[in-house]
C-alpha cells in the first residue's frame, strides 16, 4: 500500500499503444509494441468485451469504448478473428447503451467513439450500429468539436488535445504537443501520447510509453505516474478510518518524500489539481509548513496559482468540471491560517460548485432506477460529508464512525477516458481493521463511563437540582478526540473537570448567592487546608469545593506519574483563576454593568471555563512539559485563542438564553458599545470567531523547534472544534440535540456486513 500505485491495466490505452506502427518501415504493416496486441488477445471477457472485471451496469459506454479500441488494434494488424466476432457480437448486443442518457459517459466519449468509428471506415469493418445512431454520433462530435467557450478557452484547448485519438487527421498537433510533460507524456495518458507519437515519432513520447511497458509488462493503465496522488490517498484513508497513528512512521516516510517534491515543484504535484490539493491538506495538517500562495512552484510556465478559480476554470480538470478535484480544493481551503485571502476565495467559489453540483447529483440519481447500482459513487459520499462536516467542525470519532460506515458502500472506479481502480484504496482488510480498532477502544470508553456515572453519584452532583447534568456529552468531547486506548487518563481527567466546571457555571449564573459564590472561590484560593477548619455557608459549596478538590488530587495524582512531577498547584491555580472570573461576570451582572468589549473578552474567555478542562489533560497525553513550556508566550496563545472561540461560539448562539438570564453576553456588550444592530453585532461576533479559528488552527500545526509537542497542542484544537460542533446551529451543549450523535459513539458498536 506505501510503495507505489497499483493501478488496474486499462484494455482501451492498451489498445491505442497496440495500434502504433513500426516506424521503421515505410508500409508500417507491423505494430512498434506487439505485447499489447498480445495482450489484447489473451485478455477479452466472456462476453466479449474487454475493459475493467466487475464493471457496473452503469458503465456499459465504458465497455463499448475499450472493446472497439482493442477490436481496432486487431484488426489493424489481420489478428484475432474469432476475438473480433465475438466483440462485434457485443457490441451489437449492447448498442442500445450508445444513446442511454443514464449510462456514465467517460470523458471525451462522444469525440472518441464517433472517433474510431471512422477509424473503422477505413480499415473496412462494418460495426453493428444503426445509421441513426451513428450519424447521431457525429453529428454530436461536430457539435462539439465547432463549439466553445470564451471563459476557459486554454481549458478547452486542452480538452482537444487530450482527446487527440478521436480527431487524429485534423488535429493540431503543434498546439498538442505544448502539453508534453518532462517524462515525456501528454496528460499522462497512455492513450493520448501513443496517437502524438504515431503521427509525429517524437522520441520523448517514445520514451514514455517505453517505460510504460518496463513496469506494467504488456499492458498499460489510463493514467501514469499516479504514485504520489495514491499515497496520499491512503494516508487521506487510513486517517479517515480513524487507523493513522498505526502507521506513523510509514506516513512520516511519505509525507518527508511528498514534501521535497513539493519543494521541487514537481510535475506529478503541480500539474494535478486533485494531487496539489490533497498534498497541501495533509502537510498542513502533520505540520509541514506549505504556503497557500504556492511560492515555491518552479514550473517554466506562467501559470496562477492552482488554488486560483481562473486558473482552475482555464486547465483541463476545470473545463470538464472535475468534481473530484473540486472538492480536493474545497478541503484544502479548510486548511487557513490568518490573511490568507487565496484560500478564503477558494473556500467560497468550491462550496458554490459542490453545492450545485450535489444538488444537480441528487436529482439525477432520483430519476436512476436503484436497481442498476447499489454502490455509491465515490465522490457523491464526499461531497455531502465535506459539506455536512467542515474540518473545524468534525470530531475525529464522528469522522471515523461515517467513513467506517460507508466505506465498504462506495464504488471506488474513477473513469478518465475509461474506468480505473486503485487497489490501494477500497482495501478491505483496512476496513475491517478499522472496525476492530473503533469498537475495541469503544469496549473500553463503556466502561470509563460507568465508573464516571459513579463518581458523579459519590460526589453527590447528582443532588444539585439547578446544575445541567452533562456527562454524556463531557465524555463524549472527550472519547471522540481522545480516543487511544492508552490514554484513559486524559480522558477521565477531561471528563470529570468538564462536568465540574459546567456545574459551577450554573451555580455562578442562576443557582448561588453572593455570599455563596465568594465562599467558594475563598475556599479555593487557601488550596490544600484541614477539612475540620473548613466553613461552609451551604451544602451546595461544600459539594462543589469537595468534588473539585478531590478531582485536583486525583489528577494531580495521575499527572505526577506521567510527569515526573507534581502540577496540582498549577491545575489548582487554573481553577481559581475561573471561578474568580466567574464572579466577576456575576457582580456584573447584579450591578447591571456592561464592560468595554475588551475588558469582556479579557474576563470571559477564562469564564468560560475551558481551561480547566484542558490543561490537566496536556499533562496526561504522554510529553513531559517543564514549567517552561506551560508559561510560554506559544502555551498562552494557544489558550487564549481556544478561550475566545469558546465564549463566543457560546454567545453568539445562546445570545436569546443568557439575555434572559440577565448574564452580560458579547453580542449585548456589542450592541451596548457601539450602537449596533442585534444582527450587525452578530455578524462581528462570527468574524471574530472565524478570526481566533485560523489562528488557533496555525499555532497547532506549524510546529516549533522545541515548543509544545503536536499531541499536546491538539487537546486545544480538540476543544474548539467540539466547542464549534455543539454550537454548529444553536446552543447544542444546552439543549438535547446532541444526545443522539454522542451515542452513536459511546454505545453502538460497529457491524461490518459480509
Amino acid at each position: 500500500m506505501f510503495d507505489e500505485a497499483q493501478l488496474s491495466v486499462s484494455a482501451y490505452d492498451t489498445a491505442w499503444m497496440a495500434m502504433v506502427p513500426t516506424p521503421t518501415s515505410s508500409i508500417q504493416d507491423s505494430p512498434f509494441f506487439p505485447q499489447c496486441a498480445r495482450w489484447i488477445l489473451d485478455n477479452q471477457r466472456s462476453d466479449g468485451s474487454w475493459g475493467l472485471p466487475r464493471r457496473d451496469p452503469s458503465l456499459t459506454k465504458d465497455a463499448l469504448s475499450s472493446t472497439l479500441a482493442c477490436i481496432l488494434a486487431l484488426q489493424r494488424w489481420g489478428l484475432g478473428e474469432q476475438q473480433v466476432t465475438k466483440g462485434l457480437r457485443f457490441l451489437d448486443c449492447n448498442s442500445a447503451s450508445l444513446t442511454d442518457q443514464k449510462q456514465h459517459v467517460p470523458i471525451g466519449f462522444d469525440i472518441i467513439f464517433p472517433g474510431m468509428i471512422d477509424c473503422a471506415k477505413d480499415l473496412r469493418l462494418n460495426l453493428p450500429f444503426k445509421s441513426t445512431d451513428v450519424d447521431a454520433m457525429l453529428t454530436k462530435r461536430n457539435v462539439e468539436l465547432t463549439s466553445g467557450f470564451s471563459r476557459n478557452a486554454e481549458g478547452r484547448r486542452a480538452y482537444l488535445a487530450y482527446v487527440s485519438e478521436g480527431i487524429q487527421h485534423t488535429q493540431d498537433w503543434d498546439m498538442v504537443m505544448k502539453y508534453q510533460r518532462q517524462n515525456g507524456s501528454l496528460f499522462n495518458s497512455p492513450s493520448t501520447t501513443a496517437v502524438a507519437f504515431s503521427h509525429l515519432r517524437d522520441p520523448d513520447c517514445l520514451r514514455y510509453l517505453s517505460a510504460i511497458l518496463d513496469k506494467f509488462e504488456n499492458a498499460a493503465p489510463t493514467i501514469h505516474p499516479l504514485d504520489i496522488r495514491s499515497r496520499l490517498s491512503v494516508i487521506d484513508t487510513l486517517e479517515s478510518l480513524g487507523v493513522a497513528r498505526h502507521f506513523t512512521n510509514e506516513i512520516k516516510m511519505l509525507l518527508d518524500q511528498t514534501y521535497q517534491c513539493w519543494l521541487q515543484g514537481d510535475e506529478e504535484i503541480f500539474l494535478n489539481t486533485t494531487t496539489c490539493s490533497m498534498a497541501f491538506r495533509l502537510l498542513r495538517v502533520y505540520g509541514y509548513d506549505v504556503s497557500s500562495g504556492l511560492a515555491v512552484l518552479k514550473l517554466p510556465t506562467d501559470r496562477l496559482s492552482p488554488f486560483s478559480e481562473d486558473c482552475f476554470f482555464n486547465s483541463l480538470e476545470g473545463y470538464l468540471k472535475d468534481k473530484t478535484a473540486v472538492l480536493e480544493l474545497h478541503k484544502a481551503s479548510q486548511i487557513i491560517y490568518p490573511e490568507e485571502p487565496i484560500l478564503e476565495e477558494l473556500n467560497s467559489w468550491t462550496m458554490n460548485f459542490l453545492k450545485q453540483e450535489f444538488c444537480n447529483d441528487s436529482i439525477y440519481r432520483d430519476q436512476i432506477d436503484e436497481s442498476i447500482s447499489t454502490k455509491i459513487p465515490f465522490i457523491s459520499f464526499q461531497v455531502q460529508d465535506a459539506l455536512t462536516f467542515p474540518y473545524h467542525v468534525d470530531l475525529d470519532r464522528l469522522c471515523h464512525m461515517r467513513s467506517i460506515h460507508h466505506y465498504s458502500d462506495i464504488d471506488y472506479t474513477w473513469t478518465l477516458k475509461t474506468s480505473y481502480r486503485c487497489p490501494n484504496i477500497g482495501n478491505k482488510d483496512l476496513l475491517k481493521l478499522a472496525a476492530e480498532d473503533f469498537n475495541f477502544c469503544q469496549s473500553i470508553q463503556q466502561k470509563e463511563l460507568k465508573l464516571l456515572g459513579r463518581w458523579i453519584i459519590e460526589n453527590k452532583l447528582d443532588k444539585l437540582s439547578f446544575a445541567r447534568q452533562k456527562l454524556g456529552y463531557c465524555y463524549f468531547s472527550a472519547a471522540a478526540t481522545i480516543y487511544a486506548p492508552e490514554l484513559s487518563d486524559a480522558r477521565i481527567s477531561w471528563t470529570k473537570n468538564g462536568v465540574l466546571t459546567t456545574v459551577v457555571d450554573d451555580f455562578f449564573d442562576v443557582a448561588g448567592s453572593m455570599e455563596e459564590l465568594i465562599n467558594l472561590v475563598q475556599l479555593l484560593e487557601k488550596g490544600e487546608v484541614d477539612d475540620a477548619s473548613i466553613d461552609f455557608c451551604s451544602e451546595e459549596v461544600e459539594i462543589l469545593f469537595t468534588a473539585i478538590r478531590g478531582t485536583i488530587r486525583e489528577v494531580g495524582d495521575m499527572a505526577l506519574a506521567w510527569q515526573g512531577r507534581d502540577v496540582s498547584s498549577h491545575i489548582n491555580d487554573i481553577w481559581v483563576e475561573t471561578v474568580k472570573s466567574m464572579l466577576k461576570e456575576a457582580e456584573w451582572s447584579k450591578n447591571k454593568w456592561v464592560p468595554t468589549m475588551d475588558e469582556y473578552l479579557q474576563n470571559a474567555g477564562m469564564s468560560f471555563a475551558l481551561l480547566p478542562i484542558v490543561l490537566p489533560s496536556v499533562y496526561l497525553v504522554g510529553p513531559k512539559l517543564s514549567e517552561e513550556m506551560v508559561s510560554s508566550a506559544e502555551y498562552k496563545n494557544l489558550y487564549e485563542a481556544m478561550n475566545t472561540c469558546g465564549r463566543l461560539l457560546n454567545d453568539w448562539r445562546g445570545v436569546q438564553r443568557e439575555s434572559e438570564q440577565g448574564t452580560v453576553n458579547a453580542v449585548s456588550v456589542l450592541m451596548h458599545e457601539g450602537g449596533r444592530t442585534l444582527d450587525d453585532a452578530m455578524e462581528e461576533v462570527k468574524r471574530l470567531i472565524e478570526r481566533e479559528t485560523k489562528q488557533l488552527l496555525k499555532l497547532v500545526l506549524l510546529e516549533k523547534e522545541n515548543g509544545i509537542p503536536n499531541c499536546c497542542k491538539q487537546l486545544f484544537w480538540n476543544m474548539t472544534k467540539a466547542c464549534h460542533l455543539f454550537y454548529m446551529n444553536n446552543d447544542g451543549y444546552t439543549n438535547e440535540e446532541m444526545v443522539g450523535v454522542a451515542k452513536s459513539i459511546l454505545d453502538e458498536p460497529i457491524h461490518l456486513s459480509p
